[in-house]
C-alpha cells in the first residue's frame, strides 16, 4: 500500500520531504508533482524501479526517460552540452520543457535511448520538486505519469494513490499542479526538432 505524503505548495516541510527521500534511496518509486503534471520517480541507479516504472506505463525500450535536476549544473553532468543548446536550454529552465540530449557516461546504459545513446533531462519551476531534488543531491529518474490508454495524466494526488496503491510506495501531493506534460524538444541533431506539444512555449524552438 502507497503512502501518502501532503506538503505545503509554498513552503514543503522538511522532515516530510526527507521522509520521502529516505523512500527513494531505499528503491521505492514515487508519484510526485511538477510544474506540468504528476509524474513516476525512483533513484537513477534503481532498475526495478525503472521496471516498474515501464510496467505501469506499458513503455518500450525506445522510450526516452527523463533525468529530473536540481539546477543547471547538474544537468550538465549528465548531458553534452554545446554552446548553442547551453544557451536555448538556459533561457528556457525551470520550466515545463524536457530536452533530449546526447548523455554522458554519467548516465546508466539502461536509460539510453538504444540507437541515439540520448537522454531526457529537465530543470522544474516547482517547490515541491525542488525541495525532494534538493534533499537527494541527484537527479530524479522520471516519466510523465500518464497510465495506458488515457489521453489525459493523473493529476490529483488522492486519485493516484487510489489508482495505483499498489504499484507505487509513496504518493507526494503539493495540491494543485499542471495538467499538460512538458513539451519535449529534440537538440541531438543539427536543428531542434519538436517531439511533443505541452506546457512550455513551442515557439521558440521552431
Amino acid at each position: 500500500m502507497a503512502r501518502y505524503y501532503d506538503v505545503h505548495p509554498d513552503d514543503p516541510q522538511r522532515r516530510t520531504i526527507g521522509q520521502v527521500v529516505d523512500l527513494v534511496r531505499d528503491g521505492g518509486l514515487i508519484a510526485y508533482p511538477t510544474d506540468s503534471c504528476f509524474a513516476l520517480g525512483c533513484a537513477l541507479g534503481n532498475k526495478e524501479g525503472l521496471d516498474r516504472i515501464r510496467a505501469i506505463r506499458r513503455l518500450d525500450d525506445k522510450h526516452h526517460f527523463t533525468l529530473v535536476c536540481r539546477d543547471f549544473a547538474q544537468l550538465g553532468q549528465f548531458v553534452h552540452v554545446g554552446n548553442a543548446v547551453f544557451r536555448a536550454v538556459k533561457a528556457s529552465t525551470p520550466g515545463s520543457y524536457t530536452f533530449i540530449l546526447p548523455a554522458t557516461k554519467e548516465v546508466p546504459r539502461r536509460l539510453l535511448h538504444p540507437k541515439k545513446k540520448t537522454v531526457g533531462v529537465r530543470i522544474p519551476d516547482h517547490r515541491a520538486t525542488q525541495a525532494l531534488l534538493d534533499e537527494l543531491g541527484e537527479p530524479l529518474l522520471s516519466s510523465t505519469l500518464l497510465l495506458p490508454d488515457e489521453e489525459e495524466p493523473l493529476t490529483q494526488g488522492w486519485d493516484i494513490k487510489e489508482r495505483l496503491d499498489h504499484a507505487v510506495d509513496a504518493v507526494l501531493d503539493s495540491g494543485d499542479c499542471g495538467v499538460e506534460p512538458t513539451t519535449v524538444v529534440d537538440l541531438s541533431g543539427p536543428e531542434p526538432e519538436i517531439v511533443r506539444k505541452g506546457a512550455g512555449d513551442p515557439s521558440r524552438f521552431e
